[in-house]
C-alpha cells in the first residue's frame, strides 16, 4: 500500500484535532474529486512499519481526538489489507479513548457489510469493527454543498458504524445534523 500524505493536527476531517492519512489507490475515480493524483495506487510512498508507528505516535496527546482515513478509498481491498494492522495498533494502544474516522466512496449496506459487496473482503468486517465513524457515498459534483459538515456531496451520510453493526443497519451519526450552526 502507498500513502501520498499525512497531516497532523488537522482539524477539517472529522471532530477535534486529528491525524489524518491519505492513501493512495482508488477506482471511483469521481467527477470533481479533489485530489485525483491518489487514483493512482502507486503515487506517493510506501506505507511501512515506520510510517504506521509515526501515525500512532502521534495520538500520544490528550488533545488530538483520533486518526481519519481518506484517500484515495481506504477501502479498496489492497488498502484494507494495508491499513488494518495499522487500526489494530490503535485499537490496542488507545482502546476507546480515540476514535477511528474513515472516509469511502463504497456505501455501507451495498459494497461492504453486503458478503457480495463489491468491497467487501477478508479483511472488511474487522476493519469495520475498527472503525468508529464511516463517511460513504461517491462525491456527486452535481451534489455539491460546501455547507455540509464532514461531507462534500448530499448523497453522502455519516455513519455510526458500532451502532450500524449493532443493528444491522445503517444509523446515522447525531454528527450530520446539518441544520447545527446554521440558525434553522
Amino acid at each position: 500500500m502507498n500513502y501520498c500524505n499525512i497531516k497532523y493536527f488537522d482539524i477539517a476531517n472529522g471532530t477535534g484535532v486529528r491525524t489524518v492519512l491519505f492513501v493512495s489507490g482508488c477506482t471511483h475515480h469521481c467527477r470533481g474529486c479533489f485530489q485525483p493524483d491518489t487514483w493512482d495506487f502507486s503515487y506517493g510512498s510506501p506505507f511501512t512499519d515506520e510510517v504506521a508507528k509515526e501515525i500512532v505516535d502521534s495520538l500520544d496527546p490528550d488533545y488530538v481526538e483520533g486518526l481519519t482515513l481518506l484517500g484515495g478509498e481506504p477501502m479498496e481491498q489492497v488498502n484494507q489489507a494495508g491499513l488494518l494492522p495499522l487500526l489494530r495498533q490503535v485499537r490496542s494502544r488507545y482502546g476507546n479513548k480515540k476514535n477511528i474516522w474513515c472516509y469511502t466512496g463504497y456505501t455501507f449496506e451495498t459494497d461492504l457489510t453486503d458478503k457480495e459487496g463489491r468491497a467487501h473482503f477478508d479483511t472488511t468486517d474487522e476493519m469495520l469493527s475498527l472503525i468508529d465513524i464511516l463517511v460513504d457515498g461517491e462525491f456527486h459534483l452535481e451534489e455539491k454543498d460546501i455547507t455540509l459538515r464532514f461531507r462534500g456531496s448530499k448523497n453522502q451520510r455519516i455513519i455510526d458504524v458500532k451502532k450500524s453493526l449493532e443493528e444491522g443497519t445503517a444509523v446515522i451519526s447525531e454528527l450530520q445534523d446539518d441544520s447545527r450552526g446554521r440558525g434553522k
